[in-house]
Formats: structure tokens, sequence, C-alpha cells
């Protein structure tokens, strides 16, 4: 996607400190786009070595589940270049898997990774690794695009039914844009995708407390693509919805169950809730590895991650002389309590819109013909 006028993704592979197809070429680490820096500075960060990017995982520098996978596939490539032996596989994929608990995508690129190497002997599992990180990237890519073009057709027969001004509102929380992902995003591609073909969208962005990946990720991408947004407070989505503006909300998803339950940022519960009270539709967008089959009942069986107290506590902005700073905002000795994930319920989503089309939750095992585990 579009960086002032230049195409990025969010990661890609470097050797002689230039980025490279994967060919037959000495790959000595990836690039990534460091969104902690994300809106006051664009910052690229190279990772070379597998704790490096157990680290960028861990503290956000990649974040997104389709991203989190794919940067976890090319951990899995960095740990190779060290040692390509069953046992090393092995303790750079657990050590993947402890980096961020709730994002279904990480588990299923650290399981494809390390399944595809071990059936290799040990002197093609290096080249092999680079390989198939670089696969898992481009059918990200693929995915996502594929979304776009289902979530267009969405777009426009919401449109047609609801819109009254000549603008179709859309309300995002978090971000789940290209920054999210290998590139085109999943709740955003459909809106890349109306805005390109010449549709009037205008994007509510939730600023998406603690982290404000909406204010400070999404804000900056819509802005980068020339897409008209608005960034408002976490709490005003439902008070828009009750004055008729917003027509749909589309949101992303960490993990989402075989039953249609959605595991996404903490905050799109209460969203899904006012869409609801409001006859909005609220639409959920994911690639299929974002789909975790074992899982019914996600309430109990998904593992919400509690994250760092100074989260809360603490903000990163610029001050008016330029200066980045990181300022308190609570009371010392306040208590803090950080769950990172909400799951939304079934029965509060109107659709799921995947690669292979837009279902209703209880459709979506039949639409990638997956058995239901009870």
């Amino acid at each position: 996607m579009n960086i002032k006028q230049q195409s990025f993704r969010t990661i890609w592979p470097v050797a002689d400190g230039q980025a490279v197809e994967i060919q037959a070429v000495e790959i000595q680490a990836v690039e990534i786009i460091d969104q902690t820096s994300l809106p006051h500075e664009f910052r690229i960060v190279r990772i070379a070595t597998l704790q490096a990017m157990i680290h960028a995982i861990r503290t956000m520098q990649v974040r997104g589940a389709p991203l989190i996978g794919a940067s976890a596939a090319y951990g899995m490539a960095l740990a190779s270049q060290v040692s390509a032996e069953d046992a090393a596989l092995a303790a750079a994929a657990e050590a993947l898997l402890a980096s961020r608990p709730t994002a279904v995508n990480l588990r299923w690129a650290v399981r494809r990774m390390l399944q595809h190497l071990l059936a290799l002997p040990v002197q093609q599992r290096r080249d092999a690794a680079w390989q198939e990180a670089a696969a898992i990237c481009d059918e990200d890519v693929a995915l996502n695009k594929a979304i776009a073009a289902h979530g267009l057709s969405l777009l426009r027969e919401v449109a047609a039914t609801r819109q009254s001004t000549g603008v179709l509102n859309i309300l995002t929380h978090c971000n789940a844009g290209w920054l999210a992902t290998v590139d085109w995003g999943t709740a955003l591609a459909p809106v890349y995708a109306a805005h390109e073909a010449g549709m009037q969208v205008h994007v509510w962005v939730d600023e998406t407390r603690p982290r404000n990946q909406g204010a400070s990720l999404t804000a900056w991408e819509l802005g980068q693509h020339g897409v008209p947004h608005t960034v408002i407070t976490d709490n005003a989505g439902g008070h828009l919805m009750q004055h008729g503006q917003v027509d749909v909300v589309i949101v992303g998803a960490d993990r989402v169950s075989a039953a249609g339950d959605v595991c996404n940022k903490i905050g799109t519960y209460l969203k899904a809730l006012a869409a609801h009270d409001n006859q909005v539709p609220f639409y959920v967008a994911v690639p299929s590895p974002t789909i975790d089959w074992q899982i019914v009942d996600a309430q109990r069986d998904i593992t919400i991650e509690e994250r760092d107290a100074d989260e809360v506590g603490f903000m990163q902005g610029r001050l008016d002389n330029g200066e980045l700073a990181r300022v308190s905002l609570l009371p010392e000795g306040s208590a803090v309590a950080n769950p990172a994930f909400d799951v939304t319920p079934a029965r509060l989503v109107t659709g799921i819109i995947t690669e292979r089309g837009v279902c209703r939750p209880a459709q979506l095992a039949a639409l990638f013909e997956q058995p239901v585990n009870g």
C-alpha cells in the first residue's frame, strides 16, 4: 500500500542491505515497519535473529493477526540460519508460540513451518524456510485481495439500502488495515477497494485505547491512501449510530471460532452491542488462517492476553516543540487491568467476510467445508 506515493509491504527479506526476492540468494535478515513509532515517525527496523523477531512480536512493532503469523514464519527462517536441526527448530517454535497467546495465525504459521521443515533433510531446511515464509506472505496478500473484492460487493449492497447523504459511513475499531497484514488489510481491504472504485466512503476511526491503534495506525494509513476519515473516542460510536451516522461496522479479528464467535481488540463487543441495538450491520473480515476450527466455545476456550499495566498508565505523543514524550496518565498507586481482547458472540455478527465470500456466522463451517467439533 502507499506511503508517500511509494508502495510498501509490512515485512520483507533483505540481503546485503537490499530487499530481495526469495531465490538462490543469501538472505541475512528481514525488515519491518516499526508500528510503535507511528504515526509520528516512519521507521524501518532490521530483524536478524529469532530473539529480535520475538521482541518485535511481543512489543507490537509488528501486530495484527495475519502479520504476526507472517513474522513468526520469518522468525523460523531466521532460526534456521543458526541451526536447522530438529531440536533447534522445535525450540524456536515454542519460543515464538509464547510471544503472543491470542492470535491464532501465529500458531498456524509456526506449525505450518515446522511441519514443512521437519519433513526435509537438514541441509535443505534453511533455504526451504525462507521460501515457505515468503509463500505465507504472498498467500496473505492474495487472501486479503479476495476479501477486498467480496467486501466491495457488500459495501455496494449496503450503500444501496442505507446511505442517504451520498457518502457511505463505515465505523471500524482498532487497526485491521494493511499494517495488520502483509498488504491490503482485512477490515479495511473493502474500504480501499471501494475508494479505488470511486465510491464515496468515509471511515469513523475508533481511537482504540489503550494503545491507540486506531488513532495512530488506522488514521495514518487511511491518510496516506487518501481515504476520508474522522478519529473518534472509543465511546462515541453508539452515539453516532443512534443518530444515523454509521451505515455499517467492519472490524477484523485475532481469532474466530468455528461457530462464528469473534475474538478481537478489547471494545469490539461494545461496538457490536451498539450496532445490534441500532440495527446497524456488523461485519467481521478475516482470512481463513484466522479461523480456529477447534474452538467452539470462544469465551471459555480462547486465552485472553493480559498486557502490561504501562500501556494503560502511559501514552506517547508529540509535544508542542516537536519532541516525542511518554507521559503518565494515572494517579500513583492506582491498580490497572489490561485485557487486550474480548469476544463478540456470533448472534451479534451480521456476517463474516472471507476470501471465499460473505456468510452468516452459522454458515462459516459449511463455506469452508469444515466439520465443527463440539
